[in-house]
């Protein structure tokens, strides 16, 4: 493996801000968007590593003082797109056994029922959280933040909808959880300057994308940068997108 860079004493390293879908065994070869299935024990191996390499696994809300630059450290930020049952049957207990906290992005509309946006596509129907489920994500020490009601298309959408589906989404989660729900994701990873705004509006203190690359104090917080993390990354290829500049190569 290439050396690390070296990041000078007091000074802020890159923070990787992790993306997953979800944590089940991937669905037999041919299946459509299968790199998005993490298995359960490549997860649990992922997350040993970043303990033993000496990372702390936050959730957004945790890792926002080091975004801002309030606070320096060795930090990943680890997040799910979409609320699947499985993050909660398999991922949730390694997080917990590792000290590690994350950031779900749930869709209020649509707890308990299916990924029902892919179904167009062919991609299999998975069972999201149930309300009750996701309570015991945050009790668990876990995060939500919001992924509009219904995992809208925001470039398909009018404004008015847009926003509404934005605030909707947060204001249902919160009556739900009984917490604010401060933190918000582009769903598909689609978006314009107009969303950008309108997150702002909303009130949201964070907001991912799926452009890739590691994030650094100073972004603009309303279009932070992700690492995927897919079927087919192996530990070393991880560890280069975690501790190196190899996903830095492409930011779009």
């Amino acid at each position: 493996m290439p050396a690390t860079p070296i990041t000078p004493a007091g000074t802020q390293r890159p923070i990787p801000i992790l993306v997953y879908h979800q944590i089940s065994e991937a669905p037999p070869r041919g299946a459509p968007f299968r790199s998005l299935y993490v298995s359960p024990s490549a997860f649990s191996r992922q997350m040993a590593l970043l303990k033993l390499l000496g990372y702390q696994g936050l959730s957004m809300g945790a890792l926002l003082p080091y975004l801002r630059g309030e606070k320096t450290g060795k930090v990943v930020g680890i997040t799910f797109d979409d609320g699947y049952r499985n993050n909660l049957s398999h991922a949730l207990p390694v997080l917990q056994r590792q000290g590690f906290s994350s950031t779900c992005y749930a869709v209020s509309g649509l707890l308990g029922k299916t990924n029902e946006w892919d179904r167009s596509t062919g991609i299999a129907q998975v069972p999201l959280m149930t309300a009750d489920e996701l309570r015991l994500w945050v009790a668990g020490g876990q995060e939500v933040g919001s992924h509009t009601q219904s995992h809208v298309r925001l470039l398909q959408s009018d404004d008015p909808t847009a926003l509404a589906e934005m605030i909707g989404d947060r204001s249902a989660l919160e009556e739900l959880l009984d917490t604010p729900v401060r933190h918000f994701c582009y769903p598909f990873g689609e978006y314009a300057p107009q969303h950008v705004a309108m997150a702002r509006q909303a009130g949201f203190q964070t907001v991912t994308t799926t452009r890739r690359g590691r994030s650094a104090a100073g972004n603009d917080l309303m279009e932070l940068p992700r690492v995927p993390v897919v079927r087919s990354t192996s530990l070393p290829v991880f560890w280069l997108k975690v501790a190196t500049a190899y996903e830095d190569r492409d930011r779009t």
